[in-house]
């Protein structure tokens, strides 16, 4: 006997998705070539949610387009190379993702890739604001606790910020939360829920399990050895691809599970909630992650913090200073 599976609804690990949320949602990736944005791009393409799906990288991204056009999925894909095709690209685009940028290798921080992919991220951003500048914003670029303060910036100085509107995605922390955990406690994956605040990288990378769905506990000890792995698993796996890469596709995979619930939340379907890195008031940090309801307009309301255990207040209080001083880089870089 053959199974049937209907093409009404797309499955993609927490998420099942109905084609009646959004029927002619125009996607951008914009490094669609790359390490994170070929296996990005495959899973968007897979995706009821989305009838166009542009491309850009500034090479192969023809191949990249060709290659996933054959899919049989109602996603027209285009894809565009080189600057002179950007403005192009993002024309009218509703989600605007960016994986650009060079990834770290073995003994490299994310903060150590600034220099090369501080400059990708305005110049880019700076196309948005110009073409696109209602488009929903999802950064992944590392360092993001930097690059989403830069994209900010750059739309600043154009007139058109909405800070409701910029998006650092960091599912990912949120996706190696609820897995680390659930293999700990020997839970089903798929009804864990941890949620993650601060920023996205090392110490700024606060997982509140005092907070997870469904309640666990730990002894001391292997609450900090979670807490640590959640915070250096990058590192985790930049290192065991031993200068073949970096974590592309857990990030695809985290970033196109953001882009869903996006879609769905602007398409009037409520109580979508993902942890992002924002423009926040909710600490003296001037960008914060934590849990965002969103909606049409992208950021519904910020969820905040909720109640931490000392545990956690610690961890906040030593994550500040970095985070701080991660946001300042990003501004400096676009004033100076």
């Amino acid at each position: 006997m053959l199974a049937f599976i209907s093409r009404n609804t797309f499955n993609v690990g927490r998420r099942s998705l109905s084609t009646s949320a959004k029927q002619n949602a125009k996607v951008v990736v914009l490094g669609a070539s790359g390490g994170i944005g070929q296996p990005l791009s495959l899973l968007l393409k897979n995706s009821p949610l989305i009838s166009q799906l542009a491309l850009y990288d500034i090479a192969h991204t023809p191949g990249v387009a060709a290659d996933l056009s054959h899919i049989e999925t109602r996603a027209v894909v285009k894809g565009y190379m080189g600057p002179d095709q950007l403005k192009d690209c993002v024309k009218d685009a509703e989600i605007v993702l960016i994986p650009a940028g060079v990834p770290r290798k073995p003994g490299m921080t994310r903060d150590d890739l600034f220099n090369t992919n501080a400059s990708i991220v305005r110049d880019l951003a700076d196309t948005c604001a110009q073409v696109c500048p209602k488009a929903m914003l999802g950064i992944i670029t590392n360092p993001v606790n930097s690059t989403v303060p830069i994209a900010s910036e750059v739309y600043t100085k154009r007139g058109v910020y909405d800070p409701k509107r910029i998006f650092g995605v960091t599912t990912l922390d949120v996706v190696r939360s609820n897995t680390f955990i659930a293999e700990a406690k020997g839970l089903d994956v798929s009804k864990v829920n941890v949620p993650v605040i601060g920023g996205h990288s090392g110490i700024t990378i606060i997982p509140v399990l005092s907070q997870c769905t469904p309640p666990v506990s730990f002894p001391q000890d292997e609450r900090d050895k979670i807490s640590v792995r959640i915070q250096n698993a990058g590192t985790e796996v930049v290192e065991a691809k031993a200068g073949a890469g970096s974590a592309t596709l857990s990030m695809a995979y985290a970033a196109a599970q953001f882009c869903f619930s996006l879609l769905e939340a602007m398409a009037g379907v409520p109580g979508k909630i993902e942890c992002a890195y924002v423009r926040s008031n909710e600490t003296e940090a001037k960008y914060f992650a934590n849990p965002i309801l969103l909606g049409k307009e992208g950021v519904d309301s910020n969820l905040g913090v909720g109640k931490l255990i000392d545990y956690e207040v610690g961890l906040l209080k030593a994550a500040m200073p970095e985070l701080i001083a991660n946001i300042k880089k990003g501004e400096d870089f676009v004033k100076s």
